[in-house]
């Protein structure tokens, strides 16, 4: 019995350190081609003009689709902050998705809106659409509310797809706030790229503590509570990191939800956004990227790593556990129902690298770690732990963490440079310290859990309660006044 319980010990211990070792390096890797790209897009993009593309009648529309559940608080700023986008030729279309809220009558009243008789293609199936308005007033030209029957997110996107005029959509949640030029800078790679490109992505920050003014981001700070500052360095390293370098290497998998651009052609032939799944941002990038293999037609996927669009993070373990387990699920889901990708030699760098990866180091690697700290308190009670190399061991993980992190921040500081304040440097170096004890086990037992909702068959989403961007924000509801 001593000798199975020994060679059980054995086995996993050399198992877990196999598999962290591989992550360790994978990360080095990655960090490295990162910092490549991240050099070749400022040095290609430190010289190029883009003014003149705002005024050139050669430029793409785009549609710009925000679905919109029970905004009322704060949708007419938020569509105010759309319509001042600095592009030539785009049209926002905020779909109401069934709001129990006055959202709609907000709208209404502030942008002088009518329902219009509108023919909508439906390429893509969606709840019942219950009418379609516009305003009276040139100013307003650019906003078009659809007002359907409550389906979800997903629903509500295939809802706007079927309405909007232009090839390229751009799919955003509504309470986010942009940069002027985000349209500008995210349409370039559809434009400057000798592939097809059929979707690209762009930077996501956290915007908890700035300051917002009539829509608009006009002091960025490092968020106050601690829970959003750790999704501040987490979100660096996801996107300065991550992203870049499997953007660089052809290989992303994944546009986030809240600020993507796509080939509105590619999107239709694909069926739209998938209701069934909770990861439907993931999902649709997936399954674009196996059509254009299948039909062996040669295509790109894109990212932006300039900080294009700012969103309010989770300040509350509940609300944070509630995300992040609906992420583990989604994750789940879309590897699941594209499987057939899996070291699949028909879809190249994405079937040997892409897909195994976000299996064993996205999706698995929380349960590796959870049941890797289980055992360790089973050996710990029978008294087979090495404890001088279990704290070197202990120490090192903790460094190399603490590593990525400093690395990330420091990327940022390098390139765009959003916070400007030493102070802000020194809190989020502070909260790096912190991350590895107080936040990522709480992430862990998230996904953990995620894994747990997933096999009960939960398909929720979870209620994101959002308490705004900041206490100084200044914040008008009033109606829209009409022009002069």
């Amino acid at each position: 019995m001593d000798r199975i319980i020994s060679f059980l010990a054995d086995f996993f211990n050399i198992g877990i350190l196999v598999f962290g070792i591989t992550i360790f390096l994978s990360y080095i890797v990655l960090s490295y081609i990162s910092m490549l790209a991240l050099k070749k897009h400022l040095q290609k993009n430190s010289f190029q003009n883009t003014v003149p593309l705002l005024s050139s009648p050669h430029i793409p529309g785009i549609s710009l689709i925000a679905p919109a559940y029970n905004e009322g608080k704060s949708i007419v700023e938020n569509i105010r902050s759309l319509l001042s986008l600095h592009y030539a030729t785009y049209e926002v279309i905020i779909v109401n998705d069934g709001s129990k809220d006055d959202s709609l009558q907000k709208m209404i009243e502030a942008y002088h809106l009518e329902k219009v008789v509108f023919a909508v293609n439906e390429q893509i199936s969606s709840k019942k659409i219950r009418g379609i308005y516009k305003s009276v007033l040139p100013a307003f030209k650019k906003l078009i509310v659809v007002d359907k029957e409550n389906g979800g997110k997903a629903d509500a996107l295939n809802a706007g797809i079927n309405v909007a005029t232009y090839n390229y959509l751009t799919c955003i949640d509504v309470d986010c706030v942009l940069e002027q030029d985000s349209l500008l800078k995210m349409i370039k790679p559809f434009l400057n790229n000798k592939k097809r490109v059929i979707a690209s992505g762009g930077v996501i920050r956290i915007a908890n503590s700035c300051v917002i003014e009539n829509g608009k981001l006009v002091e960025v700070k490092v968020p106050s509570s601690y829970i959003a500052r750790t999704q501040v360095i987490e979100y660096m390293r996801a996107f300065l990191i991550g992203r870049m370098a499997w953007s660089h290497l052809d290989g992303l998998l994944l546009i986030s939800g809240a600020f993507g651009m796509f080939d509105k052609e590619i999107v239709i032939k694909c069926g739209g956004y998938n209701t069934k799944t909770v990861g439907e941002d993931m999902e649709l990038v997936v399954r674009m990227r196996r059509y254009m293999h299948d039909n062996e037609l040669i295509y790109k996927v894109s990212f932006i790593p300039d900080p294009l669009c700012w969103t309010e993070a989770p300040e509350s373990f509940k609300i944070l556990g509630r995300q992040r387990n609906r992420w583990t699920r989604g994750t789940m889901e879309t590897l699941w129902i594209h499987r057939k990708m899996m070291f699949n030699s028909k879809y190249g760098l994405l079937g040997f690298l892409s897909f195994p990866y976000w299996f064993l180091y996205e999706y698995l690697a929380p349960i590796v770690e959870f049941v890797g700290v289980f055992f360790f308190f089973i050996f710990a009670l029978l008294g087979m732990v090495n404890w001088p190399f279990f704290f070197l061991l202990l120490a090192f993980v903790y460094s190399f963490a603490i590593f990525f992190s400093m690395l990330s921040i420091f990327s940022e500081e390098f390139t765009f440079h959003q916070y400007t304040k030493k102070t802000d440097i020194l809190k989020l170096v502070l909260t790096a310290f912190l991350e590895p004890v107080l936040f990522h086990p709480f992430i862990v037992s998230s996904s953990v859990q995620g894994n747990i909702d997933l096999i009960d068959g939960k398909k929720e989403w979870g209620e994101m309660t959002r308490t705004g961007f900041s206490k100084k924000k200044v914040v008008t509801n009033e109606p829209v006044p009409s022009p002069q």
